[in-house]
């Protein structure tokens, strides 16, 4: 049985963590599945964007605690390069990527919700990375990705206490884009999928590289990133249908 399942539809794929029984955890073998998802999804011209989202009451409660605990550091190394690898391949896909967050997203669930491009959230969502309560720190991601979406001060706090947020705090916090309730969950990241899909499918890969390519960069150097793809943008065929479409009062046809 899959432990991360995909289904297609109208150009989305809904990927499903499918562990309920253990909260959707995060083991090496779930991890791989995760890759093979990821692959499909850069390769697969029938999808255009995903959903991420977890059965059950979790998103992903955080990691194997169970492989954890048999960790040495030759071991420990190489399970972080395998969780920073698929999220960081999930962060840099040209095909936006919502996490929808159904219910705790804890440690790894964190990690990877933070990896997506935007996160919607339940209002029984909670998020946390508790890893210094295991006597460990994060390993996929979340020491950096946090600081770069609520600052500095806030994400510290949240390192090292170890607790739990609520989604209306994560949402005060600018952890989270927006929170509804449960039972309207998929239908609004889909929603939003659906709105961006609208748009010319280059631009939205060039928004993306933009945002990812800059975000690290001095202003200087970042604008020069956004130029860059701003100016291949101009020669493309896209552009002309999208100006064409404008002037002529109808919607282009990308």
């Amino acid at each position: 049985m899959a432990q991360v399942d995909v289904t297609i539809d109208d150009r989305i794929a809904t990927v499903l963590l499918n562990r309920p029984d253990s909260l959707n955890s995060l083991s090496a073998s779930v991890l791989n599945e995760l890759a093979a998802v990821v692959e499909r999804l850069e390769k697969d011209p029938g999808i255009s964007a995903a959903v991420i989202t977890g059965a059950g009451r979790a998103f992903v409660a955080g990691a194997d605690i169970e492989e954890i605990s048999q960790l040495d550091p030759q071991t420990g190394s190489s399970f972080a390069e395998l969780g920073q690898g698929v999220f960081s391949r999930i962060e840099n896909l040209e095909k936006p990527v919502i996490a929808a967050v159904n219910g705790f997203a804890l440690g790894g669930g964190c990690e990877l919700a933070m990896a997506c491009h935007m996160r919607i959230a339940s209002s029984k969502a909670k998020f946390g990375q508790p890893e210094v309560k295991l006597g460990i720190i994060p390993g996929f991601g979340g020491t950096q990705r946090l600081p770069r979406l609520v600052g500095r001060g806030i994400a510290t706090q949240i390192l090292l206490s170890g607790g739990m947020i609520r989604a209306d705090e994560a949402l005060r916090i600018g952890l989270v884009n927006e929170v509804v309730e449960p039972e309207v969950l998929l239908d609004r990241a889909k929603a939003i999928l659906e709105e961006i899909l609208k748009n010319g499918p280059r631009a939205i890969a060039d928004c993306l590289a933009a945002v990812r390519d800059g975000l690290d960069e001095n202003i200087s150097d970042s604008m020069k990133v956004e130029a860059k793809l701003f100016s291949a943008a101009c020669g493309s065929d896209e552009m002309r249908e999208g100006t064409t479409a404008f002037l002529e009062k109808r919607d282009p046809k990308f």
